[in-house]
C-alpha cells in the first residue's frame, strides 16, 4: 500500500474524476489508515511504498503490478500522468528481492488482472490492451480469460468484479466471484456465467458504491459500507463483511482494492 500523502484529483482520466471537486486530505489519510488497520486486525501483513511527490494516484497500489507465485508482472500505464509510477514500484519490488518483468503493451496490473482460481481474469476496453493478456499468460503459465468492459464508469476490471475464494470447489477450481454483469459485453457476460454459475450478482447501485472494488481473503471481505445489498448477499453466503469507508478515494475512481496490491 502507498500512503496518500500527495493524493488529490489533479487531472481527469476516468469519469469519476472532477478537478473541481477537491479532496479532503485529512479525511483521505484517516480512511486509508482505517483500511490498513482493518487488514492488520484480521491477521494480514501490510507493507508500504514511499509516496512520490507529483504522483497523486500512486496511492492506488493495485495498478502497479500483478504478483503471483512470487513473480512480478509490472505495469505500463495508459495515461502519461501515471507512467512514472511504474519505476517507483519496480524499485520497491527489486529492493524487496523480486525480479520484475515490465509489460510491453499497456497493462494496469491488478486493475485489470484478477487471479481467480485456476484462471487469471483479464479486462480490456478502456485501459489494459488485449496484447498484454497474452503476455501475462506466457509469463505466469496460467490460462488468461479476456473480458471486454463496455461501461466507462467501470474502466478497470476491479471496479466491476472481485474474486471471493475457492472454498466450495463446486466449479472444479475456478472458485467464485462477485460481479456486475452490465459492465461487460454480452459475450463476456456469458463467459462469466459459464465459469462462475454460483457467482454473487451485484446491483448497479452496489457497483456504483464501489462495492466490487473489494478484497477477500476467502472469509473476510473488506467492502465499501455503502454497498448494502452486496454486504447482505455476502453475509448470506457465509462470508464476513468488513466495511471500510474509502469514499474520499471515489473522487478519483478508486476504492479498497485499488489501494491494495496483493503479494501472492
Amino acid at each position: 500500500m502507498c500512503e496518500p500523502r500527495h493524493f488529490e484529483v489533479r487531472y481527469a482520466i476516468n469519469p469519476w474524476m472532477d478537478t473541481d471537486a477537491p479532496v479532503d486530505p485529512a479525511l483521505a489519510r484517516d480512511q486509508w489508515g482505517n483500511l490498513v488497520q482493518a487488514y492488520r486486525d484480521h491477521g494480514h501483513t501490510v507493507e508500504t511504498v514511499a509516496p512520490v511527490e507529483g504522483l497523486p494516484d500512486m496511492v492506488f497500489a493495485a495498478n502497479a503490478a500483478l504478483v503471483v507465485d512470487g513473480r512480478v508482472f509490472g505495469s505500463s500505464f495508459h495515461a502519461p500522468e501515471r507512467r512514472p509510477e511504474s519505476a517507483a514500484y519496480e524499485a520497491w519490488f527489486k529492493a524487496a528481492g523480486y525480479d520484475v518483468h515490465v509489460s510491453g503493451p499497456v497493462c494496469e496490473g491488478e486493475g485489470d488482472l484478477v487471479p481467480a482460481g485456476r484462471f487469471v481474469l483479464a479486462g480490456t476496453g478502456f485501459r489494459t490492451e488485449r496484447a498484454a493478456h497474452r503476455e501475462v499468460q506466457e509469463f505466469f503459465g496460467r490460462p488468461v480469460i479476456s473480458l471486454d468492459l463496455v461501461d466507462p464508469r467501470f474502466y478497470h476490471l476491479d471496479t466491476a468484479l472481485f474474486f471471493l475464494g475457492e472454498e466450495d470447489g463446486e466449479d472444479g477450481g475456478a472458485g467464485d466471484i462477485a460481479y456486475y454483469p452490465a459492465a461487460f459485453s454480452p459475450g463476456s457476460r456469458e463467459v462469466l456465467r459459464r465459469l462462475y454459475p454460483h457467482a454473487v450478482i451485484a446491483t448497479e447501485e452496489d457497483a456504483l458504491a464501489f462495492g466490487l472494488n473489494s478484497v477477500s481473503d476467502g472469509r473476510h471481505v473488506f467492502v465499501a459500507p455503502q454497498a448494502h445489498g452486496l454486504i447482505d448477499q455476502l453475509a448470506h453466503r457465509g462470508y464476513v463483511p468488513v466495511p471500510v469507508d474509502l469514499s474520499e478515494f471515489r473522487k478519483a475512481g478508486g476504492g479498497i482494492k485499488c489501494c491494495t496490491q496483493e503479494i501472492r
